[in-house]
């Protein structure tokens, strides 16, 4: 896919996908331990999540996903929750990578850890009609999917 100027002059090729670079924010909440021993640290179990996680995207691969660089680099910071009164860590960890289309890129966005996305290239898109109505089908599916694990999680009908 290519995408012109009114020229006729090519501005940019798709054909190499959709760089981009996606950040994440595991989160972590701390168990107290029994008497001396067990307990885990909000810090401790943020960066846990962050390496299953992790681990997970690793092997498991993606349909139109190529995970170019995990950056680790982020410290874990910790929050206070008002809701369950006590703090919670979040571990964030930036993922570059290239996505065949922005389709692709949904199941990224859609996800409880999602904070960030910075489109690297191409510099602009141009989607016509049935692109659009494809996208727009395909966020839907995520939130449908992400609904009804949200309801086995929680047993709520």
């Amino acid at each position: 896919m290519r995408i012109f100027l009114l020229g006729g002059e090519v501005l940019e090729d798709l054909t190499t996908g959709i760089k981009a670079k996606v950040r994440l924010d595991f989160k972590g909440v701390g168990r107290p331990g029994r008497l001396f021993f067990g307990g885990k640290s909000t810090d401790k179990a943020a960066e846990e999540a962050r390496e299953q996680q992790l681990a997970l995207l690793r092997n498991v691969p993606i349909q139109g996903i190529h995970i170019e660089d995990v950056d680790l680099s982020l410290d874990v910071y910790t929050v206070y929750d008002d809701v369950n009164n006590q703090e919670v860590a979040y571990a964030p960890v930036i993922l570059q990578l290239t996505a065949d289309t922005l389709e692709d890129l949904v199941r990224f966005v859609a996800r409880d850890e999602f904070r960030k996305i910075e489109i690297i290239a191409p510099g602009a898109l141009s989607l016509n009609k049935h692109e659009v109505e494809r996208l727009m089908f395909r966020i839907y599916e995520e939130f449908t999917n992400y609904r009804q694990h949200l309801e086995r999680k929680y047993n709520v009908k």
